[in-house]
């Protein structure tokens, strides 16, 4: 479920002009989904794929404390990627919703503060 939905969620970046730089980029901190790239701006996006609502919307899991780790993340990211740091910097999550992640509804964060 997570990976198609993360197949999916990299198609709908693609298809908005988005450049996929990175897919599960991990280090000692964690992992990012998907990192991309538009307009000069590198967006470091989390998915979150549910059946339902029923226990919460996904954009509900993307707290503070996530937030912060997200943070954390990408800023090792940038530490390793010659001119990373350079660029300014931006986290996003979407969010799939529907038993089959291929077809569920999908809503994107582009700025999630």
């Amino acid at each position: 479920m997570g990976r198609a939905g993360e197949d999916r969620a990299a198609s709908y970046l693609t298809a908005r002009g988005y450049r996929i730089v990175e897919r599960n980029w991990r280090c000692a901190q964690g992992e990012i989904d998907i990192i991309a790239t538009r307009d000069g701006v590198v967006s470091f996006v989390e998915v979150k794929t549910r059946t339902s609502i029923a226990f919460g919307h996904p954009f509900d899991a993307i707290d503070a404390r996530k937030r912060e780790r997200m943070w954390r993340l990408a800023y090792a990211w940038a530490g390793t990627n010659p001119g990373g740091g350079a660029r300014p910097l931006r986290l996003g999550v979407i969010g799939i919703i529907g038993a089959d992640p291929a077809r569920g509804t999908i809503e994107h964060l582009e700025d999630l503060r």
